[in-house]
């Protein structure tokens, strides 16, 4: 049951006293923002095992820097990213598959902060919230962290979009067009780390994965407009991870669950509604023309081969 009204909660955003809250809020927003626009790339490639592996890749950065004594948001980072070359690197050849080497990497990263953490005293109370989230584990310096990632990675991806469009819709043929598949890999996987890396604070690495594909999968069900699917995916996520939020302070809830739960919610009213809304679109006239930014219904359902 409901104890706290959204006016209620809107004052305690105000609140001195409970300026964590509003810290919580800051985060969760910025994080949605970045895993709404990254999180489209990886719908796109249908690669969502990718997430999983990099949000699971940061565990062994997070136990280090705890048993280190420093930032765990920096350990994160810097084990996301090693594991995300590393994934992107083994990928390039034929031999084996990309979801496979993913695999490799996802589970050998994760049994390595298992073993870090075994041996350290003291961690389970910290490093739970980065699992599960936490609305008090969110200081000013993760504020300006966030929002500093936040701007890199939108500045990435209006930089390299057109490159990043082009060997999401085809691998094959972007290397024919000579673009550098291998670095442009490296760019977007190193994208996703910044997204997962900044959104563990009030998600939790363990339902980051999310935040990153819910939202983009909605709009995606709304639009063949890539850049439109961006900003629908970015505010689907920044509104569904503020009532979450709510929700989670007025019924005392995990916060990192209820945005999940959320996000879910709201997918699935969109799925419901997606035959009535394509019924309408057929009647009004057809289909959007064929150009990079609506190329999505001609995206392929199976990642090609690596070489």
């Amino acid at each position: 049951m409901i104890d706290i009204s959204f006016l209620d909660f809107l004052r305690d955003l105000t609140n001195p006293h409970l300026d964590f809250l509003a810290r919580a809020v800051g985060i969760s927003l910025l994080a949605a923002i970045v895993c709404g626009v990254i999180g489209c790339y990886v719908v796109l490639r249908g690669m969502a095992f990718i997430g999983d592996a990099v949000s699971h890749a940061v565990f062994p950065g997070l136990a280090i820097a705890f048993a280190l004594q420093t930032s765990v948001l920096l350990g994160g980072a810097v084990a996301g990213a090693v594991v995300a070359i590393l994934i992107a690197a083994f990928s390039q050849r034929r031999h084996v598959r990309a979801d496979s080497i993913i695999g490799i990497f996802f589970a050998a990263a994760f049994a390595l902060g298992m073993v870090i953490i075994s041996r350290t005293d003291g961690y389970s109370a910290s490093l739970t919230s980065f699992l599960f989230g936490s609305l008090t584990g969110v200081s000013r310096t993760d504020i300006i962290v966030a929002a500093s990632v936040c701007v890199v990675v939108l500045i990435v991806v209006v930089a390299f979009g057109p490159q990043l469009n082009a060997t999401c819709l085809d691998r094959e043929t972007a290397r024919a067009m000579g673009l550098p598949v291998f670095l442009l890999d490296i760019i977007l996987y190193l994208c996703v780390t910044a997204a997962v890396v900044i959104s563990v604070s009030t998600i939790g690495n363990i339902l980051v994965l999310a935040l990153l594909i819910t939202p983009a999968a909605t709009a995606r069900l709304l639009t063949a407009n890539l850049t439109t699917m961006m900003w629908l995916s970015a505010l689907i996520g920044a509104v569904s991870s503020f009532f979450g939020i709510y929700l989670a302070w007025a019924i005392d809830l995990p916060a990192g669950a209820t945005i999940v739960l959320t996000l879910t919610a709201v997918f699935l009213v969109v799925w419901a509604i997606h035959p009535l809304l394509s019924s309408r679109r057929q009647k009004r006239g057809g289909c959007l023309p064929a150009s990079p930014d609506n190329a999505l219904d001609r995206t392929p359902r199976k990642e090609p081969v690596e070489s």
